[in-house]
């Protein structure tokens, strides 16, 4: 049991630090008040190996691991936490394609994808479909060498502007077994969007209603057999997970150490907030959590990457302690900035906005503990 990190795991993370600080850091505020997707930025993350951490290098990824990423996603965070968000998403989506796509759709998509020439969402929620997943009722019926795809996805990141567009469809019977997974290009006929939703937070990543009305998907974008759709669409939730979970820790951090910097300026009654007791004991609370996260979140990373018996369980775990976690840090140093904190001069609460759906997606908190109770006493 080793906790340090490699020199290469040192380099990389430096590297995301270096680049969230100069790249990121400075334009997060004008990316959030004026929604902006920021294209170019992306495009220069993904040059340094960001768009495609562990896909394999025979595609142009970076085949790096689950531990390697969540490093990377939460130096990401502290620069734009919703941006480094959307990052994960688009690596979620490539990786499903990496591992169980057909070489030609491997070699088709992939290159373009981890240097994010092509953006990437990940549909599987729908309108009366968010937890309860196999549920969904998209469907795809087979017609000669092609699907005829019609239904609607809920709440996907990237809808109307990725170029591709990982859709979990219903080919058979009801529930997990009959669900097949499906690349679907932006500019195929029947494919449309909603209007753009307008978020409480994660304004830097456009989100909207994939909808699908007698849309054609050849049946060579298929990834993975009939029916491995739901199978395939977890396996990419666990490393999901993992990086939200990454991205809540770095927010949280983030606001933690300009927090911290604060305290020691800030005086009342006399004193620096930093010679106050009663929050100094505060914050080594916020930092014993933080860190205790952190670990559970290195473990299920490697647990993952490891394709281990309890992995998934181990990925709700983490994910599930991490964005409670971060949520109540970032919350914790909005009330230590006072009112202050609830200013737009201050990036706390843009954090805020930013890290409160964390609990939300990839599987709610109350999935997550699902998820771990079935494991335990295994119904």
């Amino acid at each position: 049991m080793d906790f340090g990190l490699t020199d290469e795991q040192r380099a990389f993370q430096a590297t995301a630090r270096a680049f969230a600080r100069e790249e990121m850091m400075p334009y997060a505020r004008e990316w959030d008040e004026r929604e902006i997707f920021p294209v170019e930025a992306l495009r220069k993350a993904a040059a340094l190996g960001f768009g495609g951490i562990y896909v394999r290098e025979d595609v142009g990824g970076s085949g790096l691991t689950r531990l390697d990423a969540v490093l990377i996603f939460e130096e990401l965070a502290q620069g734009c936490t919703s941006t480094a968000a959307y990052i994960s998403i688009h690596n979620m989506a490539a990786w499903m394609i990496d591992a169980f796509g057909s070489p030609e759709t491997r070699g088709k998509y992939l290159p373009k994808l981890c240097a994010m020439e092509y953006f990437a969402s990940y549909c599987l929620t729908e309108p009366d479909s968010g937890s309860d997943a196999a549920s969904l009722k998209t469907r795809a019926v087979r017609n000669g060498d092609h699907y005829v795809l019609n239904g609607t996805k809920a709440f996907i990141s990237g809808g109307g502007v990725a170029d591709v567009y990982v859709v979990m469809a219903r080919t058979g019977e009801a529930g997990p077994r009959g669900i097949s997974a499906l690349v679907v290009e932006k500019n195929t006929p029947g494919l449309s969007f909603g209007a753009q939703e307008k978020k409480l937070g994660w304004k830097t990543q456009p989100t909207a209603m994939v909808m699908f009305e007698d849309c054609r998907v050849p049946v060579s974008n298929r990834i993975g057999e009939e029916g491995q759709g739901f199978r395939i669409a977890m396996a990419g939730l666990d490393g999901g997970r993992l990086n939200i979970g990454a991205c809540s820790i770095g927010g949280a951090q983030f606001c933690l150490d300009r927090t911290v910097a604060y305290m020691r300026e800030r005086r009342q009654f006399g004193s620096r907030l930093a010679d106050f007791q009663a929050l100094q004991f505060r914050v080594a609370d916020y930092v014993t959590e933080l860190e205790a996260a952190r670990l559970l979140l290195y473990r299920a990373a490697v647990a993952v990457g490891a394709g281990e018996p309890g992995a998934t369980s181990l990925a709700a775990q983490a994910k599930r302690l991490a964005t409670d976690t971060g949520f109540a840090v970032v919350n914790g140093c909005l009330q230590l900035h006072g009112g202050y904190g609830y200013l737009r001069d201050h990036p706390i609460e843009r954090v805020l906005r930013d890290v409160r759906v964390h609990q939300i997606l990839e599987g709610t908190n109350e999935i997550m503990r699902m998820i771990v109770s079935r494991r335990i006493f295994g119904n």
